[in-house]
């Protein structure tokens, strides 16, 4: 099954051309771009990890969406760029201008067919920056075309409940959200009995710069890790997991909504 956890119905390779060139109201159905990577996620899950959620994620979403509301997934983009966990055995990583490239090039593929409203939906954390910068030169190309630079986790949902305060601060990386929505969407790929728990290490302390944050610094995960975790994994579980995947794939329904009705602003003097 090429679209696994994607809707067969919502599935955009699954479409004709002659069904695509008859497509109603094309410039307001929503195409949404999965994007992950694959990358060393610790010793105790996959690393397909990223791109799992964005295709589970967005999955579970479509199938509570409205029928009424156009909305296509196209193949995942699997591949991103992960030189962070450069050092890590399975990482595979592409530069940071080809991934430009390709997200630039499947942007221009998806206006040529007509279509005027694209999500970039990205699940790793290491490439947002180039989403941001994809979209705006997409749009500032085409200014008929709406293109949306999202990140997965950010929709409404309900980590804060699941998690510790620290957990939500530095468990960025393999650490109990995504080991417990991995056991949700793969659970026979997650390795339960090797899980850790590693916090970042070496962190400045009293410091305006931080890993994460208004004032971050480079860093690589090997300085910060030493099993590529950060978090606790060991805390994951299943239950965890299927609320996490039910309350993001919820925070998505909306989000396909808003983009559907959204009209991009034009000027008016």
């Amino acid at each position: 099954m090429m679209h696994g956890f994607i809707p067969a119905h919502r599935f955009f390779p699954y479409l004709s051309w002659t069904e695509i060139d008859s497509m109603e109201d094309k410039e307001n159905v929503v195409i949404v771009q999965p994007i992950g990577a694959i990358e060393q996620h610790g010793p105790h899950l996959p690393i397909a990890v990223d791109s799992a959620i964005s295709l589970g994620v967005l999955g579970k979403a479509l199938e509570k969406l409205d029928l009424e509301i156009p909305a296509y997934s196209l193949p995942c983009l699997y591949y991103g760029k992960s030189n962070e966990h450069s050092g890590f055995p399975g990482t595979i990583t592409l530069s940071a201008t080809t991934l430009l490239s390709v997200i630039t090039e499947v942007a221009q593929s998806v206006y040529n067919s007509g279509f005027r409203k694209l999500i970039l939906m990205n699940s790793h954390g290491g490439q947002p920056q180039i989403m941001e910068i994809a979209a705006r030169d997409i749009h500032q190309h085409y200014q008929d075309f709406s293109v949306f630079p999202f990140f997965t986790w950010r929709v409404p949902h309900i980590a804060g409940e699941l998690l510790t305060p620290q957990e939500l601060e530095y468990g960025i990386h393999a650490g109990d959200a995504e080991t417990s929505i991995i056991l949700s969407l793969l659970p026979d790929q997650v390795k339960m009995s090797q899980a850790v728990k590693e916090y970042p290490q070496g962190l400045p302390e009293d410091s305006l710069v931080s890993m994460e944050g208004k004032l971050p610094f480079a860093w690589l995960t090997k300085e910060l890790t030493k099993s590529g975790v950060m978090g606790d994994a060991t805390a994951a579980t299943k239950e965890k997991g299927d609320r996490l995947l039910a309350s993001v794939s919820d925070g998505w329904v909306q989000v396909i909504k808003d983009v559907y009705r959204f009209k991009q602003p034009f000027p008016k003097f």
